[in-house]
Formats: C-alpha cells, structure tokens, sequence
C-alpha cells in the first residue's frame, strides 16, 4: 500500500513497486489520477492496483483506511502522503495547523499501527515513512530556509518514531525505514506557492531508488542524497553522548553565579 500515490515520491514509489512486480493498493485524494495511474501500471506490468481514494487529513475517512488495512494485513505499507504550509507559525491557521499534524503524523503512526500485526504475525514486512531533510533543520538560520515550524516538527517526529520503530520490531523480521530526500522535482513546494525551477533537485524516481536500496541493507535513516554516510553516524554519537552525559542529579557547574 503506497499512500500520496497520485504525484510526486508517492507516485514513484507506486511505479517502482509495480515494475518489481507487486500487486498495488493506492491512495490519495485525488480519484482521477488514481485511476489513470493504475490503468498505466496495470497496462505497463501486468499487476493488480487497487484505488482507494481517502483524504487523511478527514478523521472519517482515515478511520475507514486504518480498517482497510487491519483486514488486508499489506506486506509493505510506504506512507508517503503529506502537507507543507510554509509560512511563520504566527500566521499558520489552525486548522492547517491540524491538518499538518493530522496528515504528517498521526495518519503514517495509525497505519503502521494497523499494519504491524500480520506482518509481525507472519515474521516479515516492511514500512517506509517518508520525511523530509528539513527534519534535521530545527537550528539552521539561514535565508534561503523555508517558514517551516510545524512542518519541520512533524518530519522530526517521523525520524525519532521510525528509528525506535525499528529497534522495537527488528526481531519480529519487520523492516522501518524512514527517508530524508532534499529537494524533489515534483508538485510538492509549486503547490506552496514556491518558485524552486532555479533551486538544483533531485528526481523523485532516484529518491525511490535509494530508499529500496537503502531498505535492501537495512539502513533505518535514508538520506538520498548525502555521499558522506559518516555525518549520520556522528549525529547518532552526539545523540548518545549529550543522553549519556546529563544522568545527573545536580546542576553543572554553569550554573553556578560567579560574585
């Protein structure tokens, strides 16, 4: 099952998949294009696509696709549909606050909650959760960065949520994995009102590619685009370390006053 499948990394995730030879449940918002996409995959390579129009940001409707995907228990669930308002967080209404947190965290945490049992039933499966490099952006300034608060927040939640994720149901033969592209050519920020035609990007069928890979190796964090893979690691090391470092039961010595 391959959620935001009518544009963009969803849509390539879908072809992807198909071409590999797997039978297909989409599902975006958008019913039209689901169905041309499915008549081409269905034409292209013989498999069987499924269209399940639902918009997650709507409790009902993503209540029905959490049931849609306890009963059909999917082998691979790739959660890729999601929401950017760029725009200072003082001027985000609240309800497109909601639907960031709707769409972006708690549809990707009820669907892997509901598609966890028969995989871990059957001793294997796969998740991907697609996030955005903007998750490690939390102390960058710089002018060229998108309004992103919100946004932002949510892709970190996907990174912490996928890695412990992972470690709780490595033993039960399930693989998470969680993707940090750059910049996609895709719909994505043009849907924003952003102009990126001058901004270098990657093409969404590359982020696949390094995603499956990635998945192949068993990476948790997989980031398409960075060549010096040592940068993850000292993340992992500065987290331990800062966690190791603050078991104390007194306040450091910086907070003394000097007189």
């Amino acid at each position: 099952m391959v959620t935001g499948a009518s544009s963009g990394i969803g849509a390539a995730y879908a072809a992807r998949l198909a071409g590999d030879g797997w039978d297909l449940s989409i599902v975006a918002r958008r019913r039209d294009r689901l169905d041309a996409l499915a008549g081409r995959l269905t034409a292209d390579h013989g498999v069987d696509v499924e269209v399940l129009a639902a918009d997650l940001g709507s409790p009902g409707q993503l209540a029905q696709l959490v049931d849609e995907v306890e009963r059909r228990g999917p082998d691979m669930l790739v959660n890729a549909a999601g929401l950017a308002y760029y725009m200072p967080f003082a001027q985000l209404p609240g309800d497109k606050a909601r639907e960031l947190v709707e769409v972006n965290v708690l549809a990707p945490v009820l669907l892997c909650r509901a598609a966890l049992p028969s995989m871990r039933e059957r001793g294997s499966g796969s998740i991907v959760n697609v996030a955005s490099l903007l998750a490690f952006s939390g102390a960058v300034e710089a002018p060229f960065m998108p309004r992103r608060a919100v946004y932002a927040a949510t892709k970190s939640f996907l990174v912490t949520y996928s890695e412990i994720l992972a470690g709780e149901v490595r033993g039960d033969g399930v693989r998470v994995q969680v993707v940090c592209p750059g910049v996609v050519r895709s719909e994505f920020h043009s849907r924003q009102g952003l102009d990126l035609s001058d901004v270098p990007a990657m093409e969404p069928e590359l982020v696949v590619e390094a995603s499956l890979a990635d998945l192949e190796t068993g990476a948790v964090v997989s980031v398409p685009g960075l060549a010096d893979l040592g940068l993850l690691g000292r993340v992992a090391e500065a987290d331990s370390a800062m966690l190791g470092s603050t078991r104390a039961t007194a306040l450091p010595d910086r907070y003394r006053r000097t007189r």
